[in-house]
C-alpha cells in the first residue's frame, strides 16, 4: 500500500477552488537519487519514470501499485512523453539524443545532433497533433558524471528544436534560452510554454506551424527553480517548482500551489483513465493526487 500524506492546498486566488483533490497525496515510491520524467502508458496501465543518477528507468503498475525496475543502463534518461501512436518518446542526457521506441521494441533516433554538432543533453520532450517532436537541450547530463557523461558541450548555446515528421530534420526554433527545460503546448497548440530553469520563469511563444514568435514571460517563479510543465484542459498551467506544483490561470496568475514534501519537484504528468491523476515526481521519491481537473491531451 502506498503511504498516505495530508495534503496542502494553498489558494492565492479564488480561481484555484476549482482545483482540488484528495485531502491526501500518495507516496508510491521512495528510493531514488533524483526522479524525473514521468509518462503514463494508457494502454498498459503504467507508469514510466526515470531515476536519473542512477541510470534507470522504473515502472509503477496501476493494477496492483507494485514498482520494478524497467531498464537500467538506459542512458541517463530524463524527460518522456507518449506521441499519438502510443509510442514512447525519450531524452536521453548519457547518450545526447533523443529516441522512440517502436511497437515492435526496436529503437529509433530521432536526433542526435545539429548542423553537425552533438547535442547537449535533451531534457524534456513534446509531440504536437502532426506528429513533430519539440524539445529541450540544456548542459546537465554533461557538465558532470552524475546525470550523465562528462563532455565538451559543442554547440554554443542551449536551445529549444523541433523534429520534422517528415523529414527528420531537426531545427533550432527558439535559440535566446539559457537553460530551457519543461514545455508544454496549450489545448489548442496554439501556444507553447517553456520553463528557463537559470532565469526562473516561464515564457509563452505563439506557434505557427514548425516557427514560434513572441516568447514573453508568462510567469516569474519565486520559489526553488521551474522545471516541468504541463496544461489542463481548462488552460492553466502547471508548473514543477521548489516548494511542490504551482498552478497559473491562463492569464498567467498564479492561482494557488500543492505542497509536495520533498525538498524540490521535478516533473508532473496528468494520467490515469480520465487524465485526472497527477503523478509527480519529486527529489527522491514519486507521488500521485486525484485532483477535480484533467490533463490535456498533449502529452
Amino acid at each position: 500500500m502506498p503511504d498516505l500524506i495530508p495534503v496542502v492546498y494553498e489558494q492565492l486566488d479564488e480561481r484555484f477552488t476549482a482545483v482540488r483533490g484528495d485531502d491526501y497525496l500518495e507516496r508510491l515510491w521512495t528510493g531514488g537519487r533524483w526522479t524525473e520524467g514521468p509518462a503514463y502508458v494508457a494502454s498498459g496501465k503504467y507508469l514510466l519514470f526515470s531515476d536519473i543518477p542512477n541510470d534507470r528507468v522504473m515502472r509503477w503498475d496501476e493494477t496492483d501499485g507494485s514498482v520494478s525496475v524497467f531498464a537500467t543502463g538506459a542512458g541517463y534518461t530524463n524527460g518522456r512523453t507518449i506521441d499519438r501512436q502510443g509510442r514512447v518518446v525519450t531524452c536521453e542526457q548519457g547518450a545526447r539524443r533523443v529516441t522512440r521506441v517502436e511497437h515492435d521494441g526496436s529503437t529509433t533516433i530521432l536526433a542526435d545532433r545539429w548542423n553537425g554538432k552533438r547535442l547537449n543533453s535533451p531534457n524534456d520532450a513534446v509531440v504536437a497533433a502532426d506528429g513533430a517532436v519539440w524539445f529541450t537541450d540544456p548542459p546537465y547530463g554533461i557538465t558532470s558524471d552524475y546525470e550523465g557523461e562528462r563532455a565538451e558541450q559543442e554547440i554554443d548555446g542551449c536551445h529549444v528544436y523541433r523534429i520534422d515528421p517528415g523529414s527528420g530534420d531537426v531545427e533550432a526554433v527558439a535559440t535566446d534560452f539559457e537553460r530551457p527545460n519543461g514545455l508544454a503546448f496549450s489545448v489548442d497548440e496554439s501556444l507553447l510554454y517553456i520553463a528557463d530553469t537559470r532565469r526562473r520563469h516561464i515564457r509563452v511563444f505563439d506557434v505557427d506551424g514548425a516557427r514560434l514568435s513572441g516568447g514573453r514571460e508568462f510567469a516569474a517563479i519565486t520559489v526553488g527553480n521551474p522545471d516541468g510543465v504541463r496544461v489542463d484542459t481548462d488552460g492553466r498551467v502547471w508548473v514543477a517548482a521548489g516548494d511542490g506544483l504551482h498552478v497559473h490561470d491562463p492569464d498567467g496568475t498564479l492561482i494557488g500551489k500543492i505542497a509536495i514534501p520533498e525538498a524540490a519537484v521535478s516533473n508532473l504528468v496528468f494520467g490515469g483513465r480520465k487524465r485526472n491523476r497527477l503523478f509527480i515526481t519529486a527529489s527522491a521519491a514519486v507521488y500521485s493526487l486525484q485532483v477535480t481537473v484533467n490533463g490535456a491531451a498533449r502529452l
